[in-house]
């Protein structure tokens, strides 16, 4: 059933939900990250349905010493804090971004700013919480001096570009293709080959979410026209078998079966495979495809298809962010009080970056009408007819 008022909504109502909504799909997927919808249920007596505490409890700080993260109690990830940390280069150029601007601008803001990092319940670096793969940025653009068109080559094929590319996809509202090109372009910064695609798609996802009268198929279909080579079967093989169901809790073990040819992690998450995050033209990453299936199960409703995703298990996190975004982007409504428990544990304005980044997409439309207008003025110069612009 398509929820209420689905496809609706001002640019501004669409940014919100958007951002909100990956935020809060961030904070409750973070505390059961990495493990199976099975030692989900066991660890929490069933599925769970908000926000949880930390997997280890009280000895979360010394429980996984490489990573003394606090995920739980509705702490946002470094998903999040990438994606903030986009919306701040966009505010920055006030137009679309390429590669240099990761460069110029994104590695900086990581490398040079404290920030609250509610992980680490301290300010800190960016940097410091950070994933290696989005270390990788830092590591070639600022001390290697790698051209920024070509420094994702060599990185772990993950979904590190992908999960913080909602913004690109906002500032090119409606316009999937554009946004598609554009994250193609940010991501060469950080990702090659299938890690590369999916940010672009799921930049596509976005816009074409925020187009008047999108529904959860329609937002499939143009990610379907885009996306090439494994990524595009990917999608197409687990939104098929999603529109079989209409529970996340039935489509769980069916949704995996269908992404696990293209996913080169393997079946034990914690324990990749010896072909994992290696480039290929033949895979995906598996957050974006169980994402769309898990929209297209909940008919677009915010909640169902952030909490499939949550107790979807493994890289969970990432693909209620995107889930999250998709929906929020399409107009369901982002429940209050996750939002609220999520921004007063994260110590973080939700909804902020928000209200920036439409500020800077009403300019950067504004720019693009100019540059189209002048296009066609020297076009129809060209071709000696005033009237055919």
């Amino acid at each position: 059933m398509t929820p209420k008022g689905l496809g609706t909504g001002s640019l501004d109502e669409r940014i919100t939900g958007a951002l909100v909504g990956a935020a809060v799909g961030d904070a409750l997927g973070g505390p059961v990250e990495g493990y199976s919808p099975d030692q989900i249920a066991e660890r929490h007596g069933g599925r769970v349905h908000g926000v949880v505490g930390p997997w280890n409890g009280d000895d979360w700080p010394t429980a996984r010493p490489i990573a003394p993260y606090h995920k739980g109690d509705g702490h946002v990830t470094d998903d999040t804090l990438m994606t903030h940390a986009l919306v701040r280069v966009y505010a920055g150029v006030r137009d679309h971004l390429d590669a240099y601007s990761v460069a110029t601008h994104l590695v900086p803001d990581l490398m040079t700013t404290p920030r609250w990092i509610p992980e680490l319940e301290a300010e800190a670096l960016p940097l410091q919480r950070i994933f290696l793969a989005e270390k990788w940025l830092v590591a070639r653009l600022h001390y290697g001096h790698v051209d920024p068109r070509e420094a994702g080559s060599g990185n772990i094929v993950n979904c590190g570009a992908a999960m913080y590319m909602a913004p690109v996809g906002l500032v090119n509202a409606a316009n999937p293709a554009g946004a598609y090109a554009e994250a193609l372009d940010v991501a060469g910064a950080h990702q090659s080959s299938y890690g590369r695609e999916a940010a672009g798609v799921f930049a596509a996802a976005v816009a074409a979410a925020c187009a008047p009268g999108a529904t959860p198929d329609s937002v499939v279909a143009a990610c379907l026209s885009l996306a090439k080579d494994g990524t595009r079967d990917a999608v197409e093989a687990v939104c098929e078998v999603a529109s079989r169901y209409t529970d996340f809790e039935s489509a769980l073990v069916p949704l995996r079966r269908a992404v696990a040819p293209f996913d080169t992690v393997g079946p034990d998450y914690r324990a990749p495979s010896l072909g994992a995050r290696r480039p290929s033209r033949l895979h995906s990453i598996e957050e974006l495809p169980v994402a769309l299936g898990m929209l297209i199960v909940s008919g677009g409703d915010f909640r169902h298809a952030v909490l499939g995703s949550v107790n979807y298990g493994r890289d969970c996190d990432s693909i209620a962010t995107m889930a999250g975004a998709v929906a929020g982007a399409l107009g369901s409504t982002v429940p209050h009080d996750w939002a609220k428990t999520v921004a007063e544990a994260s110590r973080l304005d939700l909804d902020a970056p928000a209200r920036t980044l439409t500020e800077v997409t009403r300019e950067i439309f504004a720019r693009d009408v100019e540059r189209r207008r002048a296009h066609e003025a020297a076009y129809a110069t060209l071709t000696g007819n005033p009237c055919s612009g």
